[in-house]
């Protein structure tokens, strides 16, 4: 009953078909001939009692008229046409809807409903600017905070897959992430040719989800890899219509990861048990569930507040200062731009994400408290190397709570004034003095500083490179 437009044109073919005129069936079910022909167009919902005497009428059952498939070829490219006009992508051109008539070819429709096809690929394929993916990342992270960075849903969907493959405790191994891709009909495939662009690449038609060697060292990696490429199957994801739907998909697939591979009920039971021992840890909290500090810090967001309730901070920085990933519901002052966010902007060089890089051991995780305007936070960081340079976790909390956390008799204390200028950003006097105007430094230009966000149907995918993969390993 919800698909008004395909039960109108249900309506339609079974009256035509009977040789009856909207003014013959009115009158022989009742109604006048123009409310029946405001329901054939969609646009008004009949009651049962009057469905059923239409049925009866045209000589069908009821079930006939509810059947939610389009009645034939032309009433399908009726039904398109019609959705099409009302998408967000024709209304944003203001052009006047076009109600196909009796007269319209059956080709004319074609053409019509293949434009509006090619708008919508388009539409999806087109490329975000850097403000609007941006203002897509904030409103996301903004949402989050106020859910506690915490997804009951894929929770409680996480677990029941876990259940279903016997997992009960301990380290999810391998084996496991196989039976549970085996139990959703997906069969893991390690290649090495996998395209530069992508992760991993699922193959729906023929139930293959394709990784990269297995002989990576220690494979942690691709146990995540694997659950986040099942993620979408098992959140029911569709192809993301804008970036936005991009990185709620990302979001939701990295959560769904972390919640297979560190579960729920046993990570509140972990994590309960260090809170009443006051020595909660994460690099303890990693180790338990064999993943990696990152993943065991993101993990701790999701279960901080709901379960442990504890406010906290999380911060992923590069050794430059700057900013990739951030979380706060304990009332943090994040660096922020103009529109919100917070990615790409540096930290205070005082906080401990990046007090941490100037310390000679590196092994263990570093604590420090920091007086800020808006409070005392007590942090536990963690540094680490990539390719790409050395990078720094973090994970925060209110003064008051710091009494269960691990670190908590450091020593370690800084005071932070930012977002003020005086605090870390202007140079000393004495050194401006020295060298104003008698130095010059040719900066570095990255290159995604001038290049757009990729595209591609899903984004930073090169689609054609995607394609000729799948071809090359299918039977």
């Amino acid at each position: 009953m919800n698909d008004l437009v395909t039960l109108g044109q249900r309506i339609r073919y079974f009256r035509t078909n009977s040789r009856m005129t909207l003014d013959q069936l009115g009158e022989k079910v009742g109604i006048a001939g123009s409310q029946l022909s405001l329901m054939e167009n969609g646009r008004r919902e009949p009651r049962l009692t009057l469905l059923s005497s239409i049925a009866s009428v045209v000589g069908v059952e009821l079930a006939d008229l509810l059947d939610q498939a389009p009645p034939s070829k032309r009433a399908a490219l009726e039904i398109e046409l019609e959705r099409a006009q009302h998408g967000s992508v024709y209304a944003s051109l203001g052009l006047p809807g076009i109600r196909p008539s009796k007269g319209t070819s059956d080709e004319t429709l074609e053409a019509l409903v293949g434009l509006h096809r090619e708008l919508a690929r388009r539409a999806r394929e087109a490329i975000a600017t850097p403000e609007e993916a941006r203002r897509a990342n904030t409103e996301l992270r903004q949402h989050m905070r106020t859910v506690d960075n915490y997804l009951p849903a894929i929770e409680d969907v996480s677990e029941k897959l876990l259940s279903e493959v016997g997992h009960t405790t301990g380290a999810l191994t391998h084996r496991s992430v196989t039976r549970i891709a085996e139990m959703l009909g997906f069969e893991l495939v390690h290649v090495h040719d996998l395209p530069h662009s992508a992760r991993s690449v699922t193959d729906l038609a023929n139930g293959r989800i394709y990784l990269p060697p297995a002989s990576i060292p220690g494979g942690h990696g691709l146990r995540g890899m694997a659950l986040q490429a099942m993620g979408h199957r098992v959140l029911g994801h569709e192809t993301p219509s804008t970036y936005a739907d991009f990185l709620l998909q990302r979001l939701e697939i990295n959560y769904f990861a972390a919640a297979v591979l560190m579960p729920r009920r046993q990570s509140v039971e972990f994590l309960s048990e260090a809170k009443a021992d006051r020595n909660i840890a994460v690099e303890d909290f990693r180790d338990a569930f064999g993943v990696t500090h990152e993943a065991a810090a993101l993990r701790f967001t999701n279960l901080a507040t709901k379960h442990l309730d504890l406010e906290v901070h999380f911060l992923r920085v590069g050794d430059d200062g700057a900013v990739a990933k951030a979380y706060e519901n304990d009332s943090l002052r994040l660096p922020v731009d103009v529109t919100g966010s917070t990615e790409g902007q540096f930290v205070c060089r005082n906080w401990s994400a990046r007090t941490a890089f100037t310390r000679t051991n590196r092994t263990t995780e570093f604590y420090q408290y920091t007086d800020t305007p808006e409070g005392t936070f007590f942090e536990s960081t963690q540094t680490g190397t990539t390719d790409s340079g050395e990078f720094s976790i973090s994970i925060g909390v209110p003064f008051a709570h710091s009494k269960w956390f691990r670190g908590r008799e450091t020593t370690n204390r800084m005071t932070s004034t930012c977002p003020d200028e005086s605090c870390c950003r202007r140079p000393d006097s004495r050194l401006t003095n020295r060298w104003s105007g008698k130095a010059w430094s040719s900066a570095k230009l990255h290159a995604h500083t001038l290049s757009p966000l990729p595209a591609g149907t899903f984004p930073g995918v090169d689609d054609r490179e995607l394609y000729e993969f799948l071809e090359s390993h299918a039977d």
